[in-house]
């Protein structure tokens, strides 16, 4: 039996450690008949919280172990898979990146060629470097037209084989990489089999080391199998808080947006299973200091993701150089991360300032953090002497020569403002032969620290407009409508998705608060007088040009890919071109002696000066436009009813319509597209807007390469200036 605590209400009232802490010492006071281990922890949650008071920390502890240990034993929990040799990489796979395949560091544009070495350099410099890579593809692009998930695999620079030579050089560095699953995509284009054989034929074409699963925090019934019936090592990990019945079979696991107490917390499955990796992020924090703490006081680790889907969320100097620092010590000593030595919440001599131990076989390492926003310095640490034991500060590379007084060794040091700390003690001979070059390459690590917090800022620019080319307007006058020049106001619509606007406007409240709503951007300008065409160009006036030029992109793959035997399909050669790239329009209109317009011209010759919505009014009316009845587009002049007021055919439904809107932040290209298509995926918010969209609205459209450019549902029209 437990020994009971009683308090007074004057007591508790003038108790400095607040109700949190003194409603835990009551319940750990109760007896186990009394209440339940499970009662004293928030198993809900993913991170156990933790309480504030040294005081309660060994009951804490304890209460902890016995959780485990009747966890363990009550489910019967077999550890096998943990102890495959295929899967040991796992252990020390602290820092995961989040790659966007079409990321211009990662993929270069202008060579046509995918830079795993230059990137994975680079990130050496910045965060330390990676140990695995989830090879993102689709969303948010996905749903533009019906291509599925896997054909966007497919699709990439070089196809599966590009693919597969990125996972040889990443594997040849000791960089494991992951493909996406996406069990949402159920309105694209349904592969011949089921999902899970389709992901187990896309890790074996290009030599994957598993997969992430999206939005899915445990894997689907028999992908588990799939995997294993590849070769042994093949990982899954989840995006959702992974069930504590799934961590035999799921080595790893993200931890996202997992808040944590003022004292550390301990993430459970972590606890459960010492070897689970977990990887912390909270994407559109722009202070990362938090999840670096989560994983530092839990031996895991983390995601390093700065394009989220094509918004920029950088890192901070403070918060690279902390990862910096921590992910060598986290490799170097991995056994202990992922041992059963995990002593969390030591008592420490600073406020504010809190550690765990890690110890095996004479070791003992202590992980510290700051909480506070100031510095601290002095003593951190009281810890029980050991012979022969050396003692070293890891985190500033530097041995130690500490006071000893009463079998306790006084450890002291500094930690920078929501900084960490480490400490390191134990026989030489047990730290290795290499441990002084470890020192020493920490000790310049700890040089190279920074201290801001400032947002790292990417400029967008926007691509310079190219010019019409003089004395060919001529000979297509005739197909285009005359605009006048005007001073207007145009208000445009974007969805908030988390691929942005146009530029780093947007941040976690305003996205989690607005998720899938419109905002409004206006601009007040003057437009030149020009013409623009009176509707799309067509699968007849695109075979024309090509007939006249002999153009042909300098990469192919998807071009035109809906003709037959280089020609346009019998019947549709009045419908728009689609499978075009910028790229290829812009050459269209180059030879045209024209330009792609931009978006206010477009959406000016859409609405008119009336302002409305659709080309014909304020509300959609069927019979207008062509919105999908026929399921593929229709002729370009199909429906006279739905001209705009200066008389433009299709601009609303058929198809989308490039702008020639092109930005850049220097990692992710994009442009805007217009007036919405036949075509809209069915079956989850997750996809690009699809369907007849308000000539107001424009879908941001992230670029990557002509292969994945070019879509079914896209087009183009061309303007030309005009003298007034």
């Amino acid at each position: 039996m437990r020994v009971s605590l009683t308090f007074s209400r004057r007591q508790f009232l003038k108790s400095s450690l607040g109700f949190g802490a003194w409603l835990y010492i009551w319940r750990a006071s109760r007896s186990v008949a009394q209440l339940p281990i499970e009662s004293k922890f928030d198993l809900a949650q993913p991170l156990i919280q933790a309480p504030s008071a040294p005081e309660v920390w060994p009951r804490f502890r304890q209460d902890l172990a016995e959780w485990r240990e009747q966890a363990r034993r009550s489910s019967r929990y077999s550890d096998a898979r943990y102890g495959e040799e295929s899967a040991q990489w796992t252990r020390s796979s602290f820092s995961s990146c989040f790659l966007m395949l079409c990321d211009a560091e990662f993929y270069d544009q202008r060579a046509g060629r995918f830079k795993a070495d230059e990137f994975l350099d680079a990130a050496e410099q910045d965060f330390g470097g990676f140990d695995s890579l989830l090879l993102w593809h689709a969303y948010p692009r996905i749903g533009a037209d019906d291509r599925n998930q896997f054909d966007f695999y497919r699709d990439m620079p070089g196809g599966l084989n590009g693919l597969r030579e990125v996972v040889r050089q990443c594997r040849h560095r000791g960089v494991r990489a992951l493909i996406v699953y996406k069990p949402w995509d159920v309105g694209t284009r349904r592969e011949a089999v089921a999902d899970v054989d389709a992901l187990g034929d896309l890790v074996r074409a290009i030599e994957a080391d598993g997969v992430y699963l999206d939005t899915m925090p445990e894997a689907p019934e028999g992908l588990r199998a799939a995997l294993d019936g590849i070769r042994p090592g093949l990982v899954i990990e989840g995006e959702g808080v992974l069930p504590l019945e799934h961590v035999y079979d799921h080595q790893m696991s993200w931890a996202q947006y997992f808040e944590d107490s003022k004292a550390p917390g301990i993430l459970k499955n972590k606890w459960f299973e010492r070897r689970h990796m977990m990887h912390q992020t909270a994407r559109w924090r722009r202070d990362r200091s938090e999840q670096l703490h989560i994983a530092w006081m839990n031996g895991s680790g983390m995601v390093v993701w700065e394009n989220v889907f094509g918004s920029w969320v950088g890192w901070s100097a403070r918060d690279r150089s902390m990862l910096r620092t921590m992910l060598p010590i986290q490799r170097r000593f991995a056994a202990l991360f992922s041992g059963e030595g995990w002593t969390p919440l030591i008592r420490t001599e600073a406020a504010n300032v809190y550690a765990t131990l890690w110890e095996s076989a004479g070791i003992r390492l202590w992980t510290l953090v700051n909480r506070a926003d100031t510095p601290i310095s002095g003593l951190l640490l009281k810890v029980p002497a050991a012979r022969d034991a050396a003692y070293y500060d890891i985190c500033a590379g530097q041995a130690l020569s500490p006071r000893l007084q009463e079998g306790m060794v006084y450890l002291q040091g500094m930690l920078a403002p929501r900084g960490i700390a480490g400490f390191v003690a134990g026989p030489s001979a047990s730290l290795g032969p290499d441990f002084p070059h470890f020192l020493a390459t920490q000790r310049g690590l700890y040089h190279r620290g920074a201290m801001s917090t400032d947002f790292p800022t990417r400029p967008v620019v926007l691509r310079e407009q190219p010019h019409e080319i003089a004395g060919q307007i001529h000979a297509h006058h005739h197909n285009m409508m005359k605009i006048p020049s005007a001073r207007v106001t145009l208000r445009m619509q974007l969805k908030t998705r988390e691929c942005g606007f146009y530029g780093n406007e947007m941040d976690h409240d305003e996205l989690y608060g607005n998720f899938h709503k419109p905002r409004t951007f206006e601009r007040t300008l003057v437009l030149s007088a020009y013409a623009i065409d009176v509707a799309p160009v067509t699968n007849a006036q695109y075979a024309e040009f090509l007939l006249a030029t002999q153009y042909e992109p300098r990469f192919s793959t998807n071009f035109l890919r809906h003709w037959i035997g280089g020609k346009p399909p019998a019947g549709k050669e009045d419908h728009p071109v689609v499978y075009v790239c910028l790229d290829d329009a812009r050459a269209y209109a180059q030879w045209a002696g024209k330009v792609i317009p931009t978006e206010d011209q477009w959406q000016y010759a859409a609405q008119g000066q009336t302002g409305w919505r659709y080309p014909w009014g304020n509300t959609m009316e069927p019979g207008r436009c062509n919105g999908g009845d026929t399921g593929t587009t229709t002729s370009v002049t199909a429906f006279p009813d739905g001209r705009s007021p200066f008389g433009c055919y299709d601009m609303c439904g058929n198809v989308w319509e490039w702008t020639e809107s092109e930005r850049t932040d220097g990692r992710t290209r994009f442009c805007m597209i217009r007036g919405g298509s036949y075509y809209a995926a069915q079956g989850s918010h997750w996809y690009m807007d699809g369907g007849p969209q308000p000539v107001d609205f424009a879908a941001k459209f992230l670029l990557m390469w002509p292969g994945l450019d070019r879509c079914a549902t896209i087009g183009f029209r061309c303007v030309a200036r005009l003298l007034d």
